[in-house]
């Protein structure tokens, strides 16, 4: 039976191709006007968006990797360009992390881990969560990704059904939406107000609760705001969340060791012990140790949801790279200096900042409690012109003005959900800060 089917394939492909051969010959002759570079673009065009999945429709691509690369474009052509866009320390990796890296090498430790992460790495995370945060995971519930982004990506993926909703305060962090959306799941933003120092309240978390409420993002300190909830505050919230037992909580600490005095911080977990069982905390050392490139997040959870999370990572990336697991190893393990070294620093860099800002024209810029962005906001000069007569219509058209004729790059408040606004990520160094913010107080200055 098989041959058969398979002759009888042949035969149709070979007359299919018979036919095609002959055709009438002027069915192949065009006249030159039928094929315009219009036509033919167009053609490829749609060809191409057929091949793409619908779902990429859905999905921008991220508006702070996209305003760094124009910046370094602008660079390389030699324009004078100050990038305050993207969010990663300008201190180099410690060089007793580098020097495990190299070790690592040196030793032949460059073959496959497992595919979520070796064990010695992940019983040095459940080390440091039970140390910091006071909180208990077994190796089992440990799962180490290619950064903190893919550990948030196979949480959602491993959980989310079609129109499942992800609640997101607003502002947010840029790709909250867009993975909840590949995930096929619905992002659900929920805004946050100034006043409330862009924290969610117990109130407007219930009036944003449906059926259909599966997960609540929770990111302490915030980027883009620099935001951090307090004890007392997290535990209101868990208290609400304790009424609805079908929501879980993923909770982005990654900007746990930047946090500045008198704020404190504390895990979500740690303020709700009741809740762990339903909660995913996601961290990593890429702001903590200046570990950006390395590209290592973590995370503790539930056994069932990081079990499904390695199944995931096996199908795709399969393991972080071993190298930088060796890395992150001493990183959590080895000498805690450099954190103690920089945080200082990175509070000099605020205050300054936070200043220089809030004496700008138009501009009004809250002291973030974490992280090391500010979140300036930008009322006073919408609807103004500049003195090259463009009208500041929103804080896109802001940030690109500023960009255009000042050579400082922002990100503007839109892509983080929370208009009008722009963010700056003030991990440079003073001087570099302080030619920013002097330029921005000129280009605002001559707004009217």
């Amino acid at each position: 039976m098989p041959l058969l089917f398979d002759c009888i394939s042949k035969r149709l492909i070979f007359t299919h191709f018979s036919s095609l051969i002959n055709q009438p010959l002027e069915l192949e002759i065009k006249k030159p006007t039928q094929y315009t570079s219009s036509t033919v673009v167009s053609q490829i065009k749609e060809e191409i968006m057929a091949f793409i999945s619908n779902t990429l429709s859905l999905v921008k691509p991220s508006p702070t990797i996209s305003i760094s690369t124009l910046a370094n474009e602008l660079k390389r052509k030699g324009k004078n360009i100050i990038a305050l866009s993207a969010g990663e320390p300008d201190f180099d990796t410690p060089k007793n992390i580098k020097d495990a890296a190299i070790n690592a090498i040196n030793e032949g430790k460059t073959k496959y881990t497992a595919p979520d992460g070796m064990p010695e790495l992940k019983e040095a995370i459940v080390k440091k969560f039970a140390r910091e945060n006071n909180l208990t995971y077994s190796k089992d519930q440990i799962s180490i990704g290619n950064g903190g982004k893919q550990i948030i990506y196979n949480a959602l993926m491993a959980s989310i059904n079609i129109d499942d909703e992800v609640l997101i305060p607003a502002p947010y962090w840029v790709s909250y939406p867009d993975m909840v959306l590949l995930s096929g799941g619905k992002p659900c933003i929920v805004k946050t107000r100034e006043e409330d120092s862009f924290k969610l309240t117990p109130k407007v978390l219930e009036a944003a609760i449906t059926p259909r409420t599966k997960w609540l993002i929770l990111n302490s300190p915030s980027n883009p705001t620099g935001a951090g909830y307090t004890l007392e505050e997290l535990k209101q919230i868990g208290n609400l969340l304790g009424n609805y037992p079908n929501i879980y909580i993923l909770t982005d600490e990654i900007y746990e060791h930047l946090s500045y005095e008198p704020f404190k911080f504390f895990s979500f977990a740690q303020a709700n012990p009741s809740l762990a069982t339903r909660t995913l905390t996601m961290n990593g050392v890429s702001k903590a140790y200046a570990m950006t490139g390395w590209r290592i997040g973590y995370a503790g959870g539930p056994e069932i949801l990081i079990k499904n999370m390695r199944k995931i990572q096996s199908q795709s990336t399969s393991n972080p790279c071993t190298i930088s697991q060796w890395a992150a190893l001493e990183a959590l393990n080895g000498n805690q200096n450099y954190i103690r070294q920089s945080l200082p620093r990175f509070k000099d860099r605020r205050d300054l900042v936070v200043e220089m800002l809030n004496n700008c024209k138009g501009i009004t810029c809250p002291t973030p409690v974490g992280a090391f962005y500010a979140y300036p906001s930008i009322k006073g000069c919408i609807g103004k012109t500049t003195e090259s007569g463009v009208k500041i219509e929103n804080d896109e058209k802001f940030a690109k003005t500023l960009l255009e004729e000042t050579g400082v790059a922002v990100v503007f408040g839109a892509a983080f959900g929370g208009s009008p606004a722009f963010r700056v990520s003030y991990a440079e160094s003073n001087d570099t800060l302080k030619e920013a913010c002097n330029r921005i107080n000129k280009f605002c200055s001559k707004i009217v």
